[in-house]
């Protein structure tokens, strides 16, 4: 029996860097022009999670992406 645990990782972080960039649309927006001090901490915060949403679901496709390539070496 196969095991495709590498693809479920390659595919949930997929979806990380879709949702991160989702994220990013729905709530950082694009930013405001001279918005007071409060909209600038708002904007940063949201922007910082989404960028941390998104470098996840690249560590973790990455992961899926060595480990399948590392399983597939270790069967030959």
């Amino acid at each position: 029996m196969k095991s495709y645990w590498h693809l479920i990782i390659i595919a949930s972080g997929f979806v990380l860097i879709i949702a991160g960039f989702v994220y990013n649309v729905v709530f950082a927006g694009i930013p405001y022009q001279d918005p007071p001090p409060e909209l600038v901490a708002r904007y940063n915060l949201h922007a910082a999670i989404a960028q941390t949403i998104t470098t996840t679901g690249i560590i973790t496709m990455l992961a899926g992406i060595v480990g399948g390539i590392v399983l597939r070496l270790l069967r030959r």
